[in-house]
């Protein structure tokens, strides 16, 4: 069992009072997965597995609903049950002097054991790296959409490092749909040592209202957020 930070809101039943109250899954998979060979600069695969969720608080208990008494599962009861067949591919083209890469994944919540989530969840990435002389300049697009079944736990997180750096994870929303821009410069400063000017910004389109419990609007996050910032990068070489 995995645990994973949830973006839904608070537990009701017995929170610390003291510590972030939040709200933990514990998550129990079994699958199968099957890797295609790999042709040219293409990589697929495809899975299929069963999971259990359950809400917990800090103390390990199952939970059902948060501080403000919303659901924590797309059932209302302790714990979601779901089938969910899986579709990945990948591209990508590196060289000297630039980069390609596409990431597309498609999940797919079949109702085959009773009170199992029906969905569809897609998201897709691409980023471009491109040497400018000595320096290098990576953009990416991110997009995901999701209907049908879900709980809040399944929403888009948007904010923190992966996203929408400047933020906390999940700060700037938590919706149905995303979008999310990034762009990095980076210059060589001396051996070694690299600057990076960055900017990044992400929106749940609005959907975070689609999301049951509407938990974006109740913790006060915008639904759009944008931040830059700067940075060192220091590489080396490790020997193992």
């Amino acid at each position: 069992m995995t645990p994973e930070i949830a973006v839904h809101g608070f537990p009701a039943d017995n929170f610390t009072r003291s510590g972030s109250r939040g709200v933990n899954l514990s998550r129990l998979s079994l699958g199968v997965e099957l890797n295609e060979p790999t042709t040219s600069n293409w990589t697929s695969g495809t899975s299929v597995k069963f999971e259990h969720i359950r809400p917990v608080n800090n103390d390990g208990r199952s939970i059902a609903r948060d501080h403000d008494g919303f659901p924590l599962t797309c059932s209302g009861n302790l714990h979601d049950n779901m089938i969910i067949l899986k579709q990945e591919s990948g591209y990508a083209d590196v060289n000297d002097n630039s980069f390609l890469k596409v990431n597309f994944q498609m999940e797919q919540g079949l109702p085959l054991v009773p009170k199992s989530l029906t969905f569809n969840r897609v998201k897709c990435a691409v980023s471009k790296g491109i040497k400018l002389g000595p320096t290098f300049l990576v953009t990416s697009l991110t997009g995901g959409s999701i209907v049908g079944d879900m709980a809040p736990y399944q929403a888009f997180a948007i904010g923190g490092l992966g996203s929408v750096r400047g933020y906390g994870e999940g700060a700037v929303g938590s919706g149905r749909l995303c979008l999310i821009a990034n762009c990095e410069y980076t210059v060589p400063l001396a051996k070694h040592l690299e600057g990076s000017i960055f900017m990044d910004c992400g929106s749940d389109l609005g959907s975070a209202r689609h999301v049951p419990g509407n938990p974006a609007l109740r913790q006060g996050k915008p639904g759009f957020g944008a931040g830059f910032g700067y940075g060192v990068h220091f590489n080396t070489d490790l020997a193992c």
